[in-house]
């Protein structure tokens, strides 16, 4: 049985170093606006709203002493979470209200492929890149969120770079299909976050099955985080990561405040 007293003494070191800055808060979120990029899909195929602010007042009549807004937005619009239900392999699981909120804290583990995509945008995540990681740092451990590190977030000022598409498609770098399905069902992990517009790469379409990533990770209970920024800041093992959505009832995603918390200088050893 864990001890209260102990409980509370690791806490309250927790708060501590955080509010004195000995452990550091790192923003991985992108902002979120009209202008940031979103997923376009090709015809037949229905898109979501672009995100938009809509003033009801702005301390004039309709409300002289205050501003508000009301905001328009799809759920899979920017920095957004994935729930199992969003896919039709996880139909029967989780929505994101339901998503138990222990699943959204967790170790973060990052794996860097910036010099694989910077010779090939395509570039895809296999089984042994993983593994050659894992000898380095260990083996993913449950409750982990593998992020990984790709360079794309440079790209986040422009639609047209983020998207990345010619007349063959959107090319984004992904995961290949069979390590799509080993990190959903040999490795514990709670999910997969990236720093393109989907957690699939832009050709996934085309794989087998389509989307892989969502195909196998939502239909074992995992989830999908997009558009992080920041990753370059964290250790490879060592972060603790903090997903918030939105707890919308029935909903298959959320824009998130995606946050890390790292010992940069290790102060807590």
């Amino acid at each position: 049985m864990t001890d209260p007293q102990a409980a509370a003494t690791a806490l309250s070191t927790f708060l501590d170093a955080v509010t004195t800055g000995n452990l550091e808060v790192v923003d991985l979120t992108t902002a979120l606006s009209s202008s940031t990029p979103a997923l376009r899909l090709p015809a037949p195929f229905a898109n979501l709203i672009d995100f938009s602010l809509e003033e009801v007042s702005a301390y004039n009549e309709p409300g002289p002493f205050w501003r508000h807004n009301n905001i328009h937005t799809g759920e899979h619009v920017g920095t957004h979470l994935d729930a199992p239900v969003h896919w039709v392999t996880g139909r029967d699981g989780d929505d994101v209200s339901q998503i138990p909120v222990r699943r959204l804290i967790g170790r973060a583990a990052v794996l860097d492929l910036t010099e694989q995509v910077a010779a090939d945008p395509d570039y895809l995540l296999t089984v042994a890149d993983v593994e050659s990681w894992e000898r380095t740092h260990g083996r993913l451990t449950a409750g982990t969120w593998l992020l990984l590190r790709t360079g794309w977030e440079s790209r986040g000022d422009s639609e047209a770079a983020f998207l990345n598409a010619d007349d063959t498609g959107s090319h984004t770098p992904g995961v290949a299909v069979d390590c799509a399905r080993w990190l959903a069902t040999e490795r514990e992990i709670t999910g997969l976050g990236v720093e393109t517009v989907g957690v699939d790469a832009g050709l996934a379409g085309g794989f087998d099955p389509a989307f892989p990533v969502h195909h196998y990770f939502l239909g074992n209970d995992k989830y999908g985080i997009t558009s992080l920024r920041n990753l370059g800041r964290l250790p490879a093992v060592g972060a603790m990561l903090v997903v918030t959505p939105l707890p919308i009832v029935g909903g298959t995603g959320s824009p998130a405040r995606v946050l890390a918390v790292i010992d940069p200088d290790g102060a807590l050893g």
